[in-house]
């Protein structure tokens, strides 16, 4: 089965490897300050999808360079990296200060682009020509946090926004030719294979560039792991998670970017599934189950 694969993507785009340095700017989210909620998604960890990134309280520029450090055993002198701002709403802050962070990412002389996580909800008209105008200087990346299409799913993990506000969103990020990502999760409690399925193809076909196919983990702390521990839903089993994305690839079509396949929530709060803190041997499995079932 062929899928094209983000390694394969960089490859092409920037003839070098590149690896992606995850940023904490300090910035929160309507789902947290109050302005919707004060608790978050039902499965968000404290520190809002940042786990892996280093203090908000370093400038950007202290952040890319321990973050080129951390990897120099794998790419030596002379590699590139993306900015990516990963913790929390990372458009959810007054434009002035989206600018000041972006620009210093973005003029960084190792950086060839910026991606940015964010909720389709916090993308102003301001903030869009921001982020326009940052994209003549390097590509820009927008990560979109939709995890589902189906409304009653959405309630349940208190996502805050509706599925139109995506549509929108990607809408006025394409007219931009700015680059769109979506995030889905596979196993959120309730939703059958179909479910899962139906939301992939929604979004291949709105017209994202790229997509994260992450797992659904368990971390402490979360609202998500109360429901876990009263028994409510069940974790995918390997097997079963492994499947699921053979047959998500068997719908994307080949030109549109595999960022993820799963992922790898912090093994200090990981709670569940515990076999997804082994990523080498589930990303070594998915690549078997892909070659020997879908040659």
């Amino acid at each position: 089965m062929e899928y094209y694969s983000l390694n394969q993507y960089l490859k092409d785009t920037f003839h070098t490897k590149v690896y992606k340095i995850s940023i904490n700017a300090g910035f929160t989210c309507p789902n947290r300050d109050g302005t919707l909620d004060t608790r978050g998604c039902i499965f968000c960890s404290g520190e809002g999808s940042g786990d892996f990134c280093e203090s908000p309280l370093l400038s950007v520029s202290e952040q890319i360079e321990l973050g080129k450090k951390r990897v120099a055993g794998k790419i030596g002198d002379g590699g590139k990296y993306i900015a990516y701002f990963q913790a929390f709403t990372n458009t959810y802050a007054p434009t002035p200060k989206l600018r000041e962070v972006f620009t210093e990412a973005i003029n960084h002389p190792d950086i060839v682009a910026i991606s940015v996580a964010t909720r389709p909800d916090c993308l102003p008209e301001d903030v869009l020509d921001l982020l326009f105008e940052l994209n003549k200087i390097k590509p820009v990346w927008v990560e979109l946090g939709l995890q589902t299409i189906h409304e009653k799913t959405a309630e349940y993990i208190r996502r805050c926004y509706p599925l139109s506000v995506y549509d929108k969103a990607v809408d006025e990020l394409k007219k931009r030719n700015i680059n769109v990502i979506t995030h889905v999760i596979l196993g959120l409690p309730g939703e059958s294979e179909e479910d899962i399925l139906r939301t992939v193809k929604y979004v291949c076909d709105k017209g994202t560039d790229g997509i994260k196919l992450q797992l659904l983990h368990v971390l402490k702390g979360t609202d998500l792991a109360k429901e876990y521990a009263d028994g409510k839903f069940k974790c995918l089993e390997m097997d079963e998670y492994i499947e699921l994305v053979v047959k998500c690839l068997s719908i994307i079509p080949k030109d549109i970017v595999i960022h993820r396949m799963t992922g790898d929530g912090d093994k200090k709060i990981l709670i569940a599934p515990e076999w997804s803190g082994d990523k080498k041997k589930v990303l070594n499995a998915l690549t078997k189950s892909i070659q020997e079932n879908h040659p």
